[in-house]
């Protein structure tokens, strides 16, 4: 696909992905003030785990209704104003998170919380396929989804200046004041990077009016996608993926403070440390699949290469669980994080595969069902640690999940032929 704006200099691109970056940034560090100020909200709150469980999975809930409701929305109207109106609506949220006085309005404030923060991604992922090349856009990808570590980093970082050695009642709500207003920063650098002319409709090179090999009926027509064994393929893969991410992001802090017995100030200092490793496997990830398709694999076989490695070594949560703490336990924590992030852009790029003009449906679809099976998965996780008074088996079996998308991505997913394919660009 060219660029709708030729007039565009060859970097304006990339500055596009690091705005995208900085969205996914602000939602993460709205997101994660919840689960590093866990431990204190639930005893103030007087919360059992599963009610926190509830609060998550609440959460999950109203994302996916929300991506499939803005996904739709993000095909019928222009993202230029979509985008923003929906970052203001999470920021908002994030900051009167901060003054709720009762776990009903903690509730309430989290799930739309949610609702909004799905609008995030069938925006993104719309502007990276209008923006970049087929080739390009695992390496994007990687780009806009690092904003999300970069987020979960700064966030413990900025929570541990706030609340280090303070203990009154109430004082954590101050970093959800805090996070909540940043996100007016994000809507004018938006505004002020793109421009009405840079959503226009692209056309493809050459004039061809199949834009990418294989693609023309689905976007003629989009129920043609749920004929896709591909669609059904990543049906499982984001299901499978976002159960292993879900549930660690949520849970973390309470496993490395309750269940290992490090202090607050300890546990959220590794939080940054964990999402620095999963900003490093995320464009670690990108860069492996575009490396792969220079060195002259094709664009598949590349993605799911990448995606297959980052299955297994999800897995070793299955060790973290049962290792004491101590620095063993920190490693193999570091290397599930770089994993599990790892598997995000080789998702989304398989996902751009399956149709242009149903791009926000396409995404706004698997982002429910993303949330549909991975929300339920946090009350149950809450309810095996009252019961079991540990929270390892619920870790332990949520690394697994994506060696199940790994196997659907080998059974069902059937590359199309592709006209006019170039070396490193055929099928899989």
């Amino acid at each position: 696909m060219t660029s709708p704006n030729p007039a565009r200099p060859a970097h304006w691109k990339w500055l596009v992905c690091g705005l995208l970056l900085f969205a996914s940034m602000l939602l993460y560090m709205d997101r994660q003030t919840l689960p590093n100020v866990a431990t204190r909200v639930t005893t103030e709150f007087n919360l059992k785990q599963e009610q926190y469980g509830d609060v998550e999975m609440y959460f999950g809930y109203a994302f996916a209704v929300g991506a499939f409701l803005w996904g739709c929305v993000a095909d019928k109207w222009s993202v230029r104003w979509l985008y923003p109106a929906l970052v203001l609506a999470w920021s908002a949220m994030g900051f009167l998170t901060g003054l709720v006085e009762t776990y009903d309005g903690l509730l309430l404030c989290r799930t739309l919380l949610g609702f909004f923060e799905a609008g995030h991604w069938p925006c993104a992922l719309k502007t990276t396929q209008r923006l970049l090349a087929r080739e390009e856009r695992t390496m994007g990808n990687s780009v806009l989804q690092s904003g999300a570590s970069i987020g979960a980093i700064l966030t413990p970082l900025v929570m541990t200046f706030m609340l280090a050695g303070r203990t009154e009642p109430g004082v954590w709500r101050q970093p959800f004041l805090v996070i909540g207003a940043i996100g007016v920063v994000w809507v004018v650098g938006w505004f002020a990077l793109l421009k009405k002319e840079d959503f226009a409709e692209a056309k493809p090179e050459g004039g061809s009016q199949e834009p990418e090999g294989g693609r023309q009926k689905a976007d003629v027509n989009f129920l043609a996608v749920f004929s896709d064994r591909r669609f059904w393929a990543l049906v499982v893969v984001v299901a499978a993926i976002n159960v292993c991410w879900q549930i660690v992001r949520a849970w973390l802090p309470k496993f490395l403070i309750e269940g290992k017995g490090y202090l607050e100030a300890d546990a959220l200092r590794f939080n940054s440390l964990y999402y620095i490793a999963t900003d490093i496997g995320c464009l670690a990830a990108g860069a492996a699949a575009l490396w792969l398709v220079k060195r002259g694999w094709d664009v598949h076989r590349s993605r799911v290469t990448v995606f297959g490695v980052c299955a297994l070594l999800t897995s070793l949560t299955a060790l973290a669980a049962h290792l004491p703490r101590g620095w063993a336990l920190l490693g193999v924590l570091l290397v599930v994080a770089a994993a599990s992030l790892g598997l995000f852009p080789c998702y989304y790029s398989f996902s751009q595969e399956l149709s242009t003009k149903h791009q926000g449906k396409v995404t706004g679809i698997l982002g429910t069902v993303a949330w549909a099976t991975s929300s339920p998965c946090q009350k149950y996780f809450g309810r095996l640690a009252d019961q079991t008074g540990s929270f390892n088996e619920g870790i332990a079996l949520a690394g697994l999940t994506p060696l199940i998308g790994f196997a659907a991505l080998i059974l069902l997913w059937r590359e199309p032929k592709r006209a006019g394919a170039e070396p490193g660009q055929g099928t899989g």
